[in-house]
């Protein structure tokens, strides 16, 4: 068996690492693109499948490694988990990851056709749906998608109302192909200039799609004020410190002014259940005098049955809620308990069981808008989001990402509710326990945002917006469809190989 040369798969490791720096909080938007187009053009030269798969394997171990790592942090740190085996934990995760990219190197390994073809079609296309793929299996990790990182000033980032995150990943590995065809040896001028125009088309489309308005302003703004309670993770369940925590944020949405109050996710640390009637009362008086409500996070039910990660409204009558529908696995819930019960003993996670809550929940009436609310992760799955549009009027996050410390985590889910803004012509609050709490307009673009790690109120104005983008009416379909002929017609080219 043939060996497979160390400095190709030295450069690939390198550029999965360098990758990382075209998300945020970097947004060197450039950087994934010429990753990728490094990436393909090795995966060009690999004479093996083995050669293919390993390629892919380490790149795609130096993009994880470097990009989500930080789960060793919410394992060791706030999990409780010895350190050796977070770090164990926190490796294998990522190679599993890893997986991903390295079935694309082993697939396009066998492509007899013109070379031309597999870097600018077959790459770019197995790609895409290799991260499509890591977004729903075994209920999906979508995290450093490809489109993310053209959100909110790349140049893709236009298409998003249209496509969606995974179609900007789409065009933005076909340009990376597309790069990687320009610059092998055996590529001809012409080819040069045809793929050099392509990838400016490409380019100058996104920038003119950005300035399209695709939803229309729904009625008068409204203020609103997001709490950052800043409350260490370590802290937030020790039952001694609960009702600190409860003051402290009375006294900040007392000094809010403003309709809509939001808290971050549960920012009360007691089940609805178990708020003192004077509490629960302070917060309903104060939702009716701003003519309003405050948005709280907390769990409802009760641990003696099902109980949910919910968002509940206090101020107009009735009170409203909306249930966390897409748990993470380990974190909110045990998948197959009879294998994985015992995590439950290692991982010292309170609340770690919660019930999912309704697939059909709709919109809710609070604060002059139409909230379309979703919890932490959530937001994560632009297909899951738009099942309450275009009925809503805004979008609002809560979140509570303390578990993940100071680390790139905070910044890459902001990222993403940008591109949930995007892909919907909605605005996006995002209201989380250390941060990033900020205001994001209709186009992705951060208006204002509190620092990590502090305390404070957001304080603004949000505009409810009405109407649909093509992806809010039709969300991932077209870009599969356009998949499945692209897979019809490599599929025709390969029953007729030639040689290159």
């Amino acid at each position: 068996m043939r060996r497979v040369p160390l400095l190709p798969l030295l450069l690939s490791l390198l550029a999965g690492a360098v990758a990382v720096a075209g998300f945020a909080p970097f947004e060197l938007w450039p950087l994934p693109i010429l990753s990728l187009a490094v990436l393909f053009a090795q995966l060009s030269r690999a004479p093996s499948r083995r050669a293919g798969f390993l390629t892919g394997l380490v790149w795609g171990l130096g993009f994880f490694l470097a990009g989500v790592s930080w789960v060793f942090v919410s394992l060791w740190v706030y999990g409780g988990m010895p350190m050796w085996l977070a770090g164990l934990a926190t490796f294998l995760f990522c190679a599993f990851l890893a997986l991903f990219p390295a079935t694309v190197g082993a697939l396009q390994a066998g492509w007899r056709h013109t070379p031309a073809l597999r870097t600018m079609l077959l790459l770019p296309l197995a790609w895409s749906v290799m991260e499509w793929t890591r977004g729903w299996i075994f209920t999906g990790f979508p995290w450093l998608v490809a489109g993310y990182s053209q959100v909110p000033n790349g140049p893709l980032a236009g298409y998003a109302p249209l496509v969606g995150v995974y179609g900007i990943s789409f065009l933005l590995a076909l340009i990376a192909g597309l790069l990687a065809w320009g610059v092998m040896p055996r590529t001809s001028p012409a080819s040069r200039v045809w793929a050099a125009t392509a990838i400016v088309a490409l380019g100058l489309g996104g920038q003119a799609l950005h300035g399209i308005q695709w939803t229309t302003p729904d009625g008068a703004p409204t203020s609103v004020a997001l709490l950052q309670g800043n409350i260490p993770q370590d802290m937030k369940w020790q039952p001694d410190k609960t009702r600190a925590t409860l003051d402290s944020y009375a006294r900040m949405a007392a000094a809010a002014p403003a309709r809509l109050i939001v808290l971050p996710e549960t920012a009360l640390p007691l089940f609805e259940s178990e708020l003192p009637e004077a509490y629960r009362d302070g917060l309903v008086a104060l939702g009716r005098r701003n003519g309003g409500d405050v948005l709280a996070g907390l769990p409802t039910g009760s641990l003696d049955g099902a109980y949910y990660n919910s968002v509940v409204s206090f101020g107009s009558a009735p009170s409203q809620r909306y249930s966390k529908v897409h748990l993470v696995p380990f974190g909110e819930y045990i998948p197959l308990k009879a294998v994985w019960g015992w995590v439950i003993e290692v991982l010292h996670i309170p609340l770690s069981d919660f019930a999912r809550g309704a697939i059909d929940q709709r919109p809710l009436a609070i604060g002059g808008q139409r909230v379309a609310a979703d919890i932490c992760y959530e937001d994560a799955f632009g297909e899951e989001i738009i099942r309450q549009l275009p009925e809503a009027s805004v979008l609002v996050n809560v979140s509570n990402l303390a578990w993940f410390g100071d680390s790139l985590a905070p910044w890459q889910h902001a990222q993403m509710s940008q591109m949930r803004a995007l892909e919907t012509g909605r605005m996006m609050l995002r209201a989380t326990n250390t941060g990033l709490t900020s205001i994001i307009d209709a186009k992705g673009q951060v208006l204002a945002s509190l620092p990590l790690f502090t305390a404070g109120s957001l304080a603004g104005e949000i505009q409810g917006y009405a109407g649909s983008t093509p992806y809010v009416r039709w969300g991932n379909a077209p870009v599969l469809v356009l998949w499945g002929i692209l897979g019809i017609v490599l599929l025709a080219a390969a029953l007729y190989p030639r040689a290159p």
